[in-house]
């Protein structure tokens, strides 16, 4: 899903699964301009599998592809691929605006390609704070020198417009948009779409027994704090009989041993490959209880009334906490053991009493960001 015809050009940059969910959106509501806007879309290759996977759910066709991806390469590796490739795309291309999404290697370095070209940037899911530059790292340390070379700032909530604000940006670059996660999520939702795991299959039916899905893959919880969290599954699935509990394991190594280590052997946690989206849909929806160190999932689970428990010692989405939706309770195992089983003993409708609107979003974030993007090449072309 890109488009062609007109001469006015913006360049979209993905590199992880996250950023092509969360994207799609923005290049659907582009993709209708396509008699205005030629869009194209440039992936960097920083996930494989798990991105080409997001594409191929939303239709979307990378013109560019970098394929970064090394085994054991560093954040410098990353970074001076992702400069490199996407300046040899923007001196052969030329578009007259990039946009970037979230906070990876792929947005501060797009960023920074399109500033050492002067071509204008566009800063989706912008003005994310912990105020802690190590949690999560590097990714606080991406969002900030983000926003220093963005000419647009896409906020996804007041909050995090005010935290630009702080930071000096000018209220006239700054949109309040919703997040596009929850425009993609209710895409695939609407779907309904059958899991391809039987496991899933089976779980997810009316009347199954209760079961919590587990994400768990930052590079700030790799080492003790990610065995303190599976410690900590392990002792809820041995304490709740009746207990399932589902982990899509992430692949690189410092999730994959440590997960296999500790968890592999008990009969009802049950460890499997990377979901694709429309499985991770249904498998949240169906969840009672989601514990996770993700930044994507605390902004979806909200739409479905999932109660999430948030493996991390800060968090950039405040919203949902302050929604009563989302607790925020570390890796200490004796927490985390303590608020999920609160939870799994609750009642069938206190889940529906929790169900409020989603504070992320209301699904229409990408088409007003794509009416932000217009706005602004049409001020830009006339311009003397």
């Amino acid at each position: 899903m890109t488009s062609e015809g007109s001469d006015v050009r913006v360049l979209a940059i993905v590199g992880t699964r996250p950023e092509a969910i969360k994207m799609a959106p923005v290049l659907e509501a582009l993709h209708q301009r396509r008699e205005r806007i030629q869009t194209r879309l440039a992936l960097t290759g920083q996930h494989d599998e798990l991105v080409d996977e997001a594409l191929r759910t939303f239709g979307l066709r990378p013109h560019w592809d970098l394929g970064i991806m090394r085994e054991g390469q560093s954040l410098t590796d990353v970074g001076r691929e992702c400069l490199l490739g996407i300046g040899r795309i923007l001196e052969d291309w030329r578009p007259a605006l990039v946009l970037v999404q979230g906070d990876t290697a792929s947005v501060f370095f797009g960023t920074l390609a399109a500033y050492f070209q002067k071509i204008p940037s566009a800063h989706v899911e912008a003005g994310l704070r912990t105020g802690d530059l190590h949690r999560p790292f590097p990714e606080e340390g991406f969002r900030r020198l983000s926003a220093v070379l963005a000419d647009l700032h896409f906020a996804p909530t007041e909050g995090a417009r005010e935290s630009l604000r702080r930071e000096g940006i000018p209220d006239d670059r700054i949109h309040v948009t919703g997040n596009t996660v929850v425009d993609a999520l209710l895409s695939v939702a609407d779907r309904e779409t059958a899991p391809e795991s039987p496991l899933l299959q089976r779980l997810i039916r009316p009347g199954a027994p209760p079961f919590a899905l587990l994400t768990a893959h930052r590079r700030e919880s790799f080492g003790r704090p990610l065995e303190r969290i599976f410690e900590a599954v392990l002792e809820l699935a041995d304490r709740d009989e009746s207990l399932e509990i589902v982990y899509p394991v992430h692949p690189n190594p410092e999730v994959h041993g440590p997960a296999t280590r500790i968890l592999g052997d008990h009969p009802r946690v049950h460890l499997l490959e990377p979901l694709d989206y429309p499985s991770l849909v249904a498998a949240m929806r169906a969840a009672t209880l989601i514990l996770t160190d993700s930044g994507g999932i605390q902004e979806e689970a909200p739409t479905f009334g999932t109660p999430v428990l948030v493996l991390r010692e800060v968090t950039e989405r405040p919203e949902g906490i302050e929604a009563g939706v989302a607790r925020l309770v570390g890796t200490d195992p004796e927490r985390i053991v303590e608020e999920a089983r609160a939870i799994l003993r609750e009642s069938p409708t206190r889940r529906e009493d929790r169900r409020v609107a989603n504070p992320y979003g209301d699904g229409r974030a990408g088409e007003r960001i794509a009416q932000h993007v217009e706005a602004f090449l049409k001020a830009q072309s006339e311009e003397p």
